[in-house]
């Protein structure tokens, strides 16, 4: 397998996992978004919680140049820990969500 199609499978999983697990509140559906044409993946809640409405992108992956761009990530799981136990090299996983000057020193790629 190549490691595009590695690193697809890699994020999937981990989207698909976390789709797993129902929010606690509200009539919340979870969904993923599976972009494989363009390397987009996301987790997104959508429903309402009484009389509010919920729109939240949980988690965000991109594949940019063949590396994972971690987006977002509103959960307490580390996910560029998960990858790299995946078998996700370090230097192929940007820490998108972090400003560009600290990405660094975070141990991670940088672009």
């Amino acid at each position: 397998m190549d490691k595009l199609e590695f690193y697809r499978q890699c994020i999937q999983g981990i989207l698909t996992e976390y789709s797993k697990c129902p929010p606690v509140n509200g009539e919340i559906e979870v969904q993923t978004i599976f972009d494989t044409k363009n390397d987009h993946y996301q987790v997104v809640d959508l429903g309402w919680d009484k009389h509010r409405r919920i729109y939240n992108c949980v988690m965000h992956f991109d594949i940019k140049d063949g590396k994972i761009w971690i987006q977002r990530n509103q959960t307490d799981d580390v996910l560029a820990e998960e990858l790299v136990r995946m078998g996700v090299a370090k230097e192929d996983i940007v820490l998108g969500l972090q400003p560009e000057y600290v990405r660094e020193y975070a141990g991670y790629g940088v672009v």
